[in-house]
């Protein structure tokens, strides 16, 4: 029997079949559609979701069927053009642009190196729960019904999630009132390879007029996006999303849009695909409901301003992933599982709130040079939930805290190894891994104590817990602590110059922070997520 069943065969579902396999959890994914979505729904993809793909195995092959976007010209009438620049060069990752339909086919195929298969024409449709399993009743194509249980069940199916209707949680917000119209099309235009534009023509106390273009992978291909004409917006459709049953424009309504914002009227050709849309702003009010829970679009829609959606939606499965593998294997409490709406529902409400935000203002931003990092996701934070402990408090204030992304650091050597590596590397698996960094020569004695922390770590945590240390030594190799020299400081720029441990999580956040003479505070926090291999 499979210990959790996911509902929804989108990134954020595949997302999810894929960790928990690499994890080492049962699985089922199941979709209604019997194939999947041709449509181009969401391209922007963040530098942070290309972290998660990074730790996956699966960012090389994203990267090659995508398009990097190297900025964006904006024309807001009736001043000129204007190019803004992308420098995002000194992160592991920029901006991808990547068609959805491109990376459901590259999360299918990861998902299917585990032996998983999305079961396709399956409808969910009831559960009931008590405090041991979750018993659900699926319908096949066929229409056969079918019963099973599970140990857990998650919703990934969208918008309109059957799972969240079962469990009955608010989805509170509202629509806009406005309907948009997408499409494929092949554009004759100046426009350099990787750049997406916008033209605006503001509208006092209404949505401005807009012609988006966003770069596809394959050359001289963009998805446009803008507001729908009066003649289609009387065609009705009131749900979020798609309105896939009701037509959508042709190509003569979208070049009307482009010649009215555009100068020198390019020529858009070879219409692929169009639909209209509309756009929602609603957060669930729980994420979690017993031993069910609801992950991206069914717990949180928002404009799709700074392509944070998708994103969102896939960094919710990366965060609960861990957890529910760690849990159905025993080697965690239940209670750990609390901790994904205690992280990720925030996130998914400050989502929400900027991007409306930046919707309602679109075109209307105050001048001065944008946050480069805000649309990155690389900011994200957990700190001050009761889920991550920070024991250091005469540490640099401006080095990672306890809550915060563990960044990158490239540089750094290891005895016998010919080349240097990346801390990504080092840190990329399955399990918490505990950096001790030892600055300024540490002595015999200091190293002997880490070691022993290792060993004591080992004992109370098997493999949950792997310890390596980045200094000024590699005399720990010897007694077999993996050791990292950091020749040219940039772990030391990045984590603080003076002696310090960082417990970092599954998903590359940092749970707990402190100095090597505190080792209560380790312990404690470790004993409140994790479980030890006898008991």
């Amino acid at each position: 029997m499979a210990d959790v069943l996911i509902v929804g065969a989108g990134p954020v579902g595949l997302t999810l079949a894929a960790e928990l396999a690499r994890h080492g959890t049962r699985c089922r994914i199941i979709d209604k559609l019997p194939k999947p979505s041709p449509y181009c729904r969401a391209i922007g993809v963040t530098p942070r979701t290309l972290e998660v793909w990074d730790d996956m195995g699966i960012a090389r092959a994203m990267i090659d069927a995508g398009i990097w976007i190297t900025g964006q010209r904006s024309i807001i009438h009736p001043h000129a053009p204007k190019d803004e620049l992308l420098e995002l060069s000194d992160l592991p990752y920029s901006q991808l642009g990547l068609p959805q339909y491109e990376t459901e086919r590259l999360l299918t195929q990861h998902l299917n190196q585990f032996g998983l298969q999305v079961e396709r024409g399956v409808t969910f449709a009831s559960l009931g729960q008590d405090a041991n399993q979750v018993e659900v009743e699926l319908e096949g194509a066929s229409g056969k019904t079918e019963r099973s249980a599970f140990q857990y069940v998650v919703g990934c199916d969208g918008a309109h999630s059957a799972v969240r209707h079962e469990l009955k949680i608010p989805f509170e917000g509202e629509a806009f009132p406005m309907l948009f119209m997408l499409g494929d099309v092949q554009i004759a235009w100046d426009l350099p390879r990787g750049m997406a534009l916008r033209a605006l023509r503001l509208i006092e106390d209404n949505a401005p007029d807009m012609f988006i273009a966003v770069p596809l992978p394959e050359p001289g291909r963009y998805r446009v996006s803008m507001l729908a004409p009066p003649e289609l917006a009387k065609s009705g459709g009131t749900d979020h999303g798609l309105q896939s049953e009701l037509p959508g424009p042709d190509l003569s309504q979208l070049q009307a849009i482009a010649d009215d914002l555009v100068p020198q009227w390019p020529q858009l050709s070879d219409l692929r695909w169009s639909s209209i849309f509309r756009i929602s702003m609603r957060l669930a009010k729980a994420y979690r409901a017993g031993r069910a829970f609801i992950a991206g679009d069914a717990a949180h829609i928002h404009p799709p301003t700074g392509g944070q959606g998708m994103n969102t939606g896939i960094q919710d499965a990366y965060n609960l992933a861990w957890k529910l593998a760690l849990v159905t294997q025993c080697k965690a409490p239940d209670r750990l599982l609390d901790s994904y709406e205690a992280e990720r529902r925030p996130v998914g409400a400050d989502v929400v709130a900027r991007t409306r935000a930046a919707s309602e203002g679109y075109g209307r931003e105050k001048a001065g040079k944008p946050d480069r990092l805000a649309d990155t996701q690389l900011l994200v934070s957990y700190r001050a939930t009761r889920w991550v402990r920070d024991d250091a408090q005469d540490l640099d204030p401006a080095i990672p805290v306890a809550g915060d992304r563990a960044p990158d650091v490239t540089g750094l050597l290891r005895q016998g190894i010919g080349f240097p590596v990346r801390l990504f590397d080092v840190l990329r698996g399955t399990g918490h891994v505990l950096i001790v960094h030892l600055s300024h020569g540490p002595s015999a004695e200091i190293i002997a104590g880490v070691i022993n922390l290792a060993q004591d770590l080992r004992a109370r945590f098997g493999s949950q817990v792997r310890v390596v240390a980045i200094g000024d030594t590699e005399s720990a190799d010897a007694f077999g602590l993996a050791c990292y020299r950091d020749p040219d400081g940039a772990f030391a720029r990045a984590y603080g110059q003076d002696s310090a441990m960082f417990l970092v999580r599954p998903d590359g956040y940092i749970g707990w922070r402190g100095d090597l003479s505190i080792r209560d505070g380790l312990i404690a926090h470790l004993d409140q997520q994790l479980r030890s291999p006898a008991g």
